[in-house]
C-alpha cells in the first residue's frame, strides 16, 4: 500500500479535487448550512460561513499529508463550485482499510452523483493506493445512503445496534464494504 494523498480524480460528470479557501461560500450555501443534509452526520449544520471557512482551512492544512483524502465534488458542467464532499474518515494501514464518508447538497440528491463519486474513490483507493477494504456505514433511518453503497458494489455486512452517534443521538448503523478481490471478480 502506498498513500498518494488527495489527487484530482475525474469521472464522466465529476471532478473530485482538494478544497480551497475559495470554496467557503459554495460549501456553506450548497450543503453545510442545511440541517436536512447534516441530519444523519456527526457535525451540525454550519451557522455561518465563518464556521465553514474554519473547517476548510483545517482541511487545507492537512493536504500535505499523503494519508489525507478529502475531495470536493464538482460537476464538470458547473465550473469550479463544489456541491458536496467525499472523504476517507479513517484508515488502518496494517489491514489496508479505508472508511468513507460523504454528503451532497439536497438539490443534487437522487441523481447518481454520490454513487459516481464513491465508485471513483473506491477504484482509486483499491487500484492506486492499494487498500484491501473500503467500507462505510449509514444510519438505519437513512436507507438512501445504503443504496449509494450498493450501487458501488459494496455489500451489507450487518447492522450494529447503538454503536454510533450522529445529530439524532446514539444510533443503529448498517455497515457495507467492498474488498479488492470484489473488484477483480
Amino acid at each position: 500500500m502506498e498513500h498518494l494523498g488527495t489527487r484530482i480524480l475525474e469521472t464522466d460528470r465529476l471532478i473530485l479535487r482538494p478544497f480551497t479557501s475559495e470554496d467557503t461560500e459554495a460549501m456553506y450555501r450548497n450543503w453545510a448550512s442545511d440541517p436536512e443534509v447534516s441530519k444523519f452526520l456527526t457535525w451540525p449544520a454550519h451557522t455561518s460561513p465563518e464556521v465553514t471557512s474554519q473547517v476548510i482551512d483545517s482541511w487545507v492544512q492537512e493536504y500535505h499529508r499523503k494519508d489525507f483524502y478529502n475531495w470536493a465534488i464538482v460537476l464538470q458542467s458547473n465550473g469550479e463550485e463544489p456541491i458536496g464532499n467525499i472523504s476517507v474518515v479513517s484508515h488502518s494501514d496494517p489491514v489496508a482499510r479505508a472508511t468513507m464518508g460523504y454528503c451532497i447538497g439536497r438539490r443534487w440528491w437522487r441523481q447518481g452523483i454520490t454513487s459516481e463519486a464513491l465508485a471513483c474513490v473506491i477504484q482509486f483507493l483499491i487500484r492506486d493506493v492499494g487498500m484491501r477494504r473500503v467500507d462505510a456505514m449509514h444510519d438505519v433511518e437513512n436507507p438512501n445512503s445504503g443504496a449509494v453503497m450498493r450501487k458501488c458494489g459494496m455489500r451489507l455486512e450487518g447492522t450494529m445496534r447503538q454503536v454510533a452517534v450522529n445529530n439524532l443521538g446514539i444510533r443503529d448503523v448498517c455497515w457495507y464494504a467492498i474488498l479488492a478481490e470484489d473488484l477483480r471478480s
